[in-house]
């Protein structure tokens, strides 16, 4: 299909969306009394439920149902694609890594974020310094990946270096290092990308939270002597710890699909692979439709956690 058509085809969407719109307003216009009210609703309702029972319900369902079938969803198999992630040796190393990344993002950009957020607050280059930490954020995770790869590139010490980290190694007088082809450590790099982007979005969030702290209790925690550590610890944290767990539970949704830096810097060799780079090898490249859709049920089943507590803590939030 080419770029023509395709284009001409997102337009005839557009065109169907709002038509869709527009008929619904039309018929429901003349409608003011309080049933008519409910009818408006539901004539809204109802389409976005069926376009998510869809596009969202009846995938997850087929995923779940293809998770117990074999590597051509042709026969019955039961738990064995499970059994096989929790044993076979390369998928036990893509659960490590997993919960390497799921482990230091989350907690690694948010402390520097919220550091980052504290130690800026007010200052005189405020908005610059914001903005330099954000940068990373305005930058795909494609884009972000490729420019560490320029960073950990590795050549021998003998020679010129084009990677920063590896001229910096040679410049101390030390040996160059293969920053992506060294196992495990080059798990950890990878996880550098990320904390590298996300650290400017979890600063941007914390930071707007410091600032609607309010100025009585910052000013009574002074009167009482409290200042340096002891104010962070005892009045900033506790007065964004909702924000905290916002910041938390997103970095750690984003981690678990992390794709795009591995594909990009790897290609999940090396024992770098994670859950959602190895659900689209399984499923896409060795055509193991039964193993992936496993996968993509593991990922699905880590992630609900984090959302159910995210909601509830919203919900208290809305309760008070």
């Amino acid at each position: 299909m080419s770029s023509a058509e395709k284009f001409v085809q997102m337009i005839i969407c557009i065109a169907l969306f709002f038509a869709v719109v527009a008929i619904i307003l039309l018929a429901t216009s003349k409608l003011r009394s309080r049933s008519g009210e409910r009818i408006q609703f539901l004539a809204f309702v109802i389409p976005a439920l069926a376009l998510i029972a869809i596009g969202l319900l009846y995938p997850a369902i087929v995923t779940i149902y293809r998770s117990f079938q074999n590597n051509t969803a042709t026969e019955f198999v039961g738990l064995d694609n499970y059994h096989t992630i929790f044993t076979d040796s390369g998928q036990l190393r893509v659960l490590r890594n997993t919960f390497l990344w799921v482990l230091l993002v989350p907690t690694v950009s948010t402390f520097i974020g919220l550091v980052y957020a504290v130690l800026v607050d007010r200052a005189r280059m405020e908005k610059f310094a914001k903005g330099l930490i954000f940068l990373p954020m305005a930058i795909s995770l494609v884009g972000a990946s490729l420019i560490w790869k320029f960073v950990y590139d590795y050549k021998d010490k003998s020679v010129d270096q084009i990677g920063l980290a590896n001229q910096i190694l040679k410049s101390l007088g030390f040996d160059t290092y293969q920053f992506l082809l060294t196992e495990p450590w080059n798990t950890l790099f990878l996880i550098i990308i990320m904390i590298w982007v996300q650290a400017g979005f979890a600063m941007t969030i914390l930071s707007a939270s410091i600032k609607a702290i309010p100025d009585d209790i910052v000013e009574a925690a002074r009167l009482d002597g409290v200042s340096g550590l002891k104010m962070f610890r005892f009045i900033t944290v506790p007065s964004i710890r909702p924000s905290l767990i916002v910041v938390l539970t997103t970095i750690s949704i984003t981690t678990l699909k992390a794709f795009d830096i591995v594909r990009t810097a790897t290609g999940g060799n090396f024992d770098t692979s994670v859950l959602a780079y190895e659900f689209y090898v399984q499923s896409f490249r060795s055509n193991n439709a039964g193993l992936g859709a496993a996968l993509a049920v593991i990922i699905f089943v880590l992630v609900l956690p984090i959302v159910v507590y995210n909601v509830r803590q919203m919900r208290k939030l809305e309760g008070r």
